[in-house]
């Protein structure tokens, strides 16, 4: 496995991250155990998390993936094969949220404790805080970097004005600054990355670890039309957001390339974002074997120019029928 550097934190990660939202959702424990032992036995070392999953599911509280994770770490002795990644700032219920350096200190041993380990390789903020200040925020996570608890630290959901202040305030007051960044990103959804966050991130050698990397499961090809959004739980909202013309050029774009290279729409999808330059590694979730040998392959296929061109210019907004 060809490891990428992310940003320049020294961290070596794979070209693709296992997005660890499905662990206690829609995945239970020991599912979740058998495809992190998969992950792992492929080659591929970067899993992706945050305190807040799963929140959203009736009865829980937050920490459910990482408290999956924790056991998996601690039952299978993998700690230094995995580059682990999540994320303080959601709303945690009791009024735990945000970036203060008070509620950082607090959220960030609750998630060591849930995770088993004495470290986080990636910490990162899961979403910008305007109350408050960028230097305390950063200033607690130096702390937190002295102290060994976190290695790096990351962001996402920022703004490129924001992430650019954010990288000013650190580099002018000798503070650690955010090394990576988690859009939302993938051929359905190019615009607002592409626009700012992109350059900026390449300017300043920022890494970027995308999220929703197949649309929510619409670049596999799985939803074609309104009857398929009985698939899964969120195929109505994925349908209503992604089946339109430009939906559909995209979908037959990516027909066209995996017929050619003998693959699947989702394996072309994540292997033009890999190719992607400012790219260093797509989060991608499997909620089975069958769908991790996918993500496998995916990092594995190269796509030519020409297959590229094809998926630019069936995704670029504002295209036009073939």
């Amino acid at each position: 496995m060809q490891l990428r550097p992310l940003g320049r934190s020294g961290l070596q990660v794979s070209p693709l991250a296992f997005g660890g939202n499905v662990f206690g959702w829609t995945v239970d424990e020991k599912l979740s155990f058998r495809l992190l032992d998969a992950w792992l036995d492929a080659g591929f070392n970067f899993v992706d998390t945050a305190d807040v999953y799963s929140s959203w599911v009736p009865g829980h509280s937050g920490g459910e993936s990482e408290t999956i994770i924790g056991k998996w770490l601690r039952q299978g002795g993998k700690r230094n094969q995995v580059v682990l990644a999540t994320k303080v700032g959601k709303p945690m219920g009791d009024n735990k949220k945000g970036l203060s350096p008070a509620y950082i200190r607090q959220a960030v041993d609750a998630s060591l404790k849930r995770l088993q380990t004495d470290h986080i390789d990636l910490y990162q903020s899961h979403d910008d805080d305007a109350d408050t200040p960028l230097a305390d925020t950063l200033g607690a996570f130096a702390e937190l970097i002295q102290a060994g608890k976190v290695r790096a630290i990351g962001a996402s959901n920022y703004s490129a004005p924001r992430l650019a202040e954010a990288l000013d305030v650190a580099e002018r007051q000798g503070l650690p600054r955010y090394e990576s960044l988690q859009p939302l990103y993938n051929l359905c959804d190019r615009a607002v990355f592409e626009e700012a966050l992109e350059p900026l991130c390449l300017e300043r050698g920022v890494g970027v670890i995308n999220f929703y990397a197949l649309a929510a499961g619409f670049l596999t090809g799985k939803y074609r039309s309104e009857a398929d959004a009985a698939k899964s739980a969120r195929g109505a909202s994925t349908t209503k957001k992604y089946l339109n013309p430009r939906g559909l050029r995209i979908l037959a774009a990516l027909d066209e390339v995996a017929k050619t290279r003998g693959a699947t729409p989702g394996q072309v999808a994540l292997a033009w974002q890999i190719a992607r330059p400012a790219i260093t590694a797509p989060i991608a979730s499997a909620t089975s074997a069958g769908q991790l040998d996918e993500l496998v392959a995916a990092a594995q296929l190269s796509l030519d120019a020409e297959g590229i061109a094809l998926l630019d210019e069936a995704s670029a907004e504002g295209a036009q029928q073939r």
